[in-house]
């Protein structure tokens, strides 16, 4: 098959091209430079340039046609924009799963139509699999490394494109082949910033669009002021750490946009505050249809823990859910991804 191969300058990647190689496809490479080169320099860091000596060694090496596509212009138009508004909004956004949709999956192909290629190969640890005529997402044999929650908001169309040649290996067993192949990269560590920060903290990207703007912490169920805060957007709802109050742990459980005020609690875990309910919008399954409650479990966030759904009721384009335990860390703005045993179903965003 003619597989065209997004390249990021990661060992993943990097061996998921010697991997296609190795089975007979014809391989061409694309990295997406999407860089916010003004923010990079404003803050003293350039990844992208090692990221892109990484991907050109490796593409001579192997003999593979390597295409480097501009994309910081749609970067900001569809990712950056979005991100910076939720935030104002008080919402929690999560940049890498739109990044997947938009521009990885979305933008990207349409670059590329045209061109006779049968697949869109990426270093993802996902799998996929077909029922009853329709592509699905599973997960990997790593839980800790699984991508599925990012991925699980592309379109069923989207994924019968789609290859994820080390979607079936662990972590270690990616690094094996990278030292087998004695890549250049073998011993690069696993990029940890959001898609487009590489190496920036997301509160420096905040602050370098939205500045600081003193306002007051506050004890949710007094009202009783605490202490200060350089922003309301530099704290997430569920937030434990870096929050500098004695007596504590304090968690943050609300945020007031319009008075830029963040609302904390240390009774946070209390039996009689239930937090075990939410609904979700924007629906993405791929089957088509909203799957029963039964042996479903939901991710609210990218990791291991799954919780299991003990009601779900529609109502016209959303999902009512009720989990079985309580999650101090339910944020309007996230995805909700389901799962049933190792597939994964869909997503939707919580309201």
């Amino acid at each position: 098959m003619k597989i065209a191969l997004l390249i990021s300058g990661g060992v993943d990647s990097s061996v998921a091209l010697k991997l296609l190689k190795e089975a007979g496809h014809e391989v061409h490479a694309f990295y997406l430079k999407i860089w916010l080169e003004d923010e990079m320099q404003s803050l003293g860091s350039c990844p992208w340039e090692e990221d892109l000596n990484f991907v050109q060694e490796i593409c001579t090496n192997e003999g593979v046609p390597l295409e480097i596509i501009p994309m910081q212009k749609e970067y900001y138009d569809e990712i950056v924009s979005y991100t910076i508004n939720e935030v104002k909004q008080g919402r929690t956004p999560n940049p890498d799963v739109l990044c997947n949709n938009r521009i990885k999956f979305g933008l990207f192909l349409k670059k590329i139509e045209g061109r006779g290629f049968d697949r869109i190969a990426s270093g993802h640890y996902a799998q996929l699999t077909e029922i009853d005529g329709k592509f699905h997402l599973k997960k990997t044999p790593d839980p800790i490394k699984d991508q599925t929650y990012f991925l699980a908001h592309l379109s069923e169309k989207t994924l019968k494109n789609l290859l994820f040649s080390i979607g079936h290996l662990t972590k270690a067993s990616v690094r094996d082949y990278a030292e087998k192949f004695n890549l250049p990269n073998k011993n690069r560590k696993d990029s940890q910033g959001i898609c487009f920060l590489g190496k920036l903290k997301f509160k420096e990207f905040i602050e370098h669009y939205l500045g600081k703007n003193p306002g007051h912490i506050v004890e949710y169920e007094t009202n009783k002021v605490l202490s200060d805060h350089e922003g309301f957007w530099f704290y997430t709802i569920g937030q434990r750490k870096n929050i500098k109050l004695p007596d504590g742990p304090w968690f943050v459980v609300d945020k007031d946009p319009e008075k830029n005020i963040v609302y904390v609690s240390k009774s946070y875990h209390s039996e009689e505050k239930e937090r075990n309910c939410f609904d979700v919008g924007k629906l993405n399954f791929f089957s088509g249809k909203v799957p029963e409650a039964k042996n479903l479990t939901v991710k609210l966030r990218h990791g291991e823990h799954e919780h299991k759904v003990i009601e779900l009721k529609q109502k016209e384009s959303s999902l009512k859910i009720k989990i079985a335990e309580n999650d101090q860390g339910i944020a309007a703005g996230q995805f909700a991804v389901f799962y049933k045993n190792d597939l994964c179903l869909g997503s939707g965003i919580i309201k």
